[in-house]
């Protein structure tokens, strides 16, 4: 597996990293799902060693994960691999009403990251992010004060922000012009690139950069059908209704063309994609079983410059009008 240097920091990560939000279980936020179904820790954790195996090294998981799961699994698993660099977030919990809650308090922040360190079974994170923070938050400072107390007490080593799926550019502004912080992580995938002019900017500037949703909720695999739908306890219930699933699928046949010019399957294809952006440090594509963690680790190229170019033009031309649906649907 290939590693790049993560920004300007000491962290080599392998190209693809293991996104683990799916292997948090079915949490619900209320009647809201906020998961991805049902899970079977044992096959989470085989697929934890068998990416590990594979030679991933880089995963990215947040305390909101099933409540606290996924972190627990990664820590009863790849913890124990000195060399693996685990990537967590903060800043959401539940009311007691069951609803969501964002907090980007310092208390918060403070406690919060005991419990991960906790849970991980880490004396300290490597890379601490906030989860989807917005502008008002970051502006009143509490948050930013937490991440550098916690990484001069030696808690965590470097600290970032996940940026907003759709605009990522005010948070991201801000970290910028205030020299701030060293990662972002953003959406970037062949249907979404609204974050490219985010992506070549920060890097510029030395962050690293973790590019989440390469695969769009699976619907760059190749492996979801129209008509398909999702159990109730899977997020993707609210956000794949099955009338923007066909568009999105109709949209997709002129991507696929380049599949058989590279002989590599559709998941590779929109693994590449994301990993021949290069400033993108990591690509965390989500994987929950053995399997998986092969499928995200085979294939995986660099695309010849007039097919990025080919991509980038269908990103504008064709796949913003889906990307605007998916922002409606929410």
């Amino acid at each position: 597996m290939e590693t790049k240097q993560f920004g300007n920091t000491d962290l080599y990560v392998s190209v693809i990293g293991f996104g683990a939000w799916g292997i948090g279980g079915p949490a619900m936020a209320g009647k809201t799902p906020i998961g991805w179904g049902e899970v079977d820790d044992n096959v989470s954790i085989k697929a934890l060693e068998k990416a590990y195996a594979n030679g991933i090294n880089f995963y990215d998981t947040a305390d909101f994960y099933g409540l606290g799961h996924s972190e627990e699994l990664i820590g009863k698993s790849i913890s124990r691999y000195r060399d693996a660099i685990i990537a967590t977030k903060v800043g959401h919990r539940l009311n007691k009403d069951g609803s969501i809650a964002l907090d980007y308090s310092k208390k918060h922040i403070l406690n919060a990251c005991e419990e991960s360190l906790k849970r991980l079974n880490r004396d300290y994170i490597d890379i601490y992010q906030l989860h989807s923070a917005k502008l008002q938050h970051i502006e009143n400072g509490e948050c930013i004060e937490a991440m550098e107390k916690l990484q001069d007490d030696g808690k965590i080593r470097y600290y970032g922000i996940s940026l907003n799926t759709f605009n990522p550019e005010p948070e991201a502004e801000f970290f910028l012009d205030k020299s701030i912080g060293h990662s972002f992580q953003v959406v970037l995938n062949v249907i979404n690139q609204r974050a490219l002019p985010v992506i070549r900017k920060a890097a510029r500037h030395g962050y690293g950069i973790i590019a989440r949703m390469p695969l769009q909720f699976g619907v760059l695999t190749g492996k979801i059908a129209a008509g398909t739908t999702f159990p109730e306890n899977d997020h993707r219930s609210n956000r794949l209704p099955p009338a923007l699933l066909d568009k999105m699928l109709h949209a997709l046949e002129d991507l696929w063309k380049l599949e058989k010019k590279y002989s590599i399957s559709q998941t590779a294809l929109s693994l590449s994609f994301c990993r021949s952006v290069p400033e993108v440090s990591v690509t965390i594509p989500g994987i929950k079983t053995p399997e998986q963690a092969d499928d995200n680790t085979t294939g995986i190229i660099q695309l010849d410059d007039e097919d990025m170019d080919y991509l980038f033009t269908l990103g504008k031309e064709k796949y913003e009008s889906i990307t605007s649906l998916m922002q409606q649907q929410g």
